[in-house]
C-alpha cells in the first residue's frame, strides 16, 4: 500500500484524509522498525557484556539478562506489529490466491477485523498485568515488574493501528487486488 496506490484509488484520492493517515502510520511503522533493530543490536551489546562478565571476568552482572529479556520483548512485539502493516502475518495464502475476488474480500476483511481485535485485547490485557505488577520490583534491574507487560501495550496498539488503516483501505479499496503465491518483500 503506497501513497501511489492510495491516489490511483478513485475512492481515496476523492478523501485526503487517507493519504495523511497513511503518511502518518508509515511514519510509525518506520520508527518502530528502526528501534526494533536498535533494540535486537542492543540487546547483543547487552547479552556480549554478560558472557564478558561471566567468563573473562568472573562477575556476572545480575542487571544484563532481565534487561535483554526486556528489549527482546519491545524489539520482537515492534517487528510483529511491522508485520502486520506490511502483510508478512501469518495467513492463509493459498486460500486468497484461489479465491474468487468478492469471497477474498470479505476473507481479508475479517482477517483485518480480527488482528485489530488481537491486538487490542493484547494491549487491554498487557495494560491490565503492568498496572497490577506495577507495585512489584524487577529482580536484578531497579524497574517496576509492570514495566514487563508495557511491551504487549505498545505492540498490541500498533498493531491495532495499523490493522485498521489496513481494513480502511480494503473497504474503500474499488477492487481486490489478486494475491500471488510469492511475493517481493518490501518495506513501505
Amino acid at each position: 500500500m503506497t501513497d501511489q496506490s492510495l491516489r490511483g484509488s478513485a475512492t481515496m484520492g476523492a478523501m485526503p484524509i487517507f493519504v495523511l493517515l497513511h503518511r502518518l502510520v508509515r511514519g510509525l511503522s518506520r520508527i518502530a522498525l528502526y528501534v526494533s533493530g536498535l533494540g535486537l543490536l542492543l540487546m547483543t551489546a547487552v547479552v556480549f557484556w554478560q558472557v564478558i562478565g561471566r567468563y573473562v571476568l568472573n562477575d556476572s552482572p545480575s542487571w544484563t539478562e532481565p534487561f535483554a529479556l526486556l528489549l527482546m520483548s519491545w524489539f520482537i512485539l515492534l517487528g510483529a506489529a511491522v508485520g502486520v502493516r506490511e502483510g508478512d502475518h501469518l495467513g492463509f495464502e493459498i486460500g486468497l490466491h484461489f479465491a474468487p475476488p468478492p469471497v477474498r474480500r470479505v476473507m481479508e476483511i475479517i482477517t483485518h477485523v480480527l488482528i485489530t481485535g488481537f491486538g487490542a485485547a493484547m494491549a487491554w490485557y498487557g495494560w491490565d498485568l503492568a498496572m497490577g505488577t506495577w507495585s512489584a520490583k524487577m529482580a536484578g534491574v531497579d524497574l517496576p515488574q509492570g514495566v514487563d507487560y508495557l511491551p504487549l501495550v505498545g505492540g498490541g496498539s500498533l498493531i491495532v493501528l495499523f490493522s485498521l488503516e489496513r481494513l480502511l483501505h480494503d473497504l474503500v479499496a474499488p477492487r481486490v487486488e489478486s494475491v500471488p503465491l510469492s511475493a517481493p518483500h518490501s518495506v513501505d
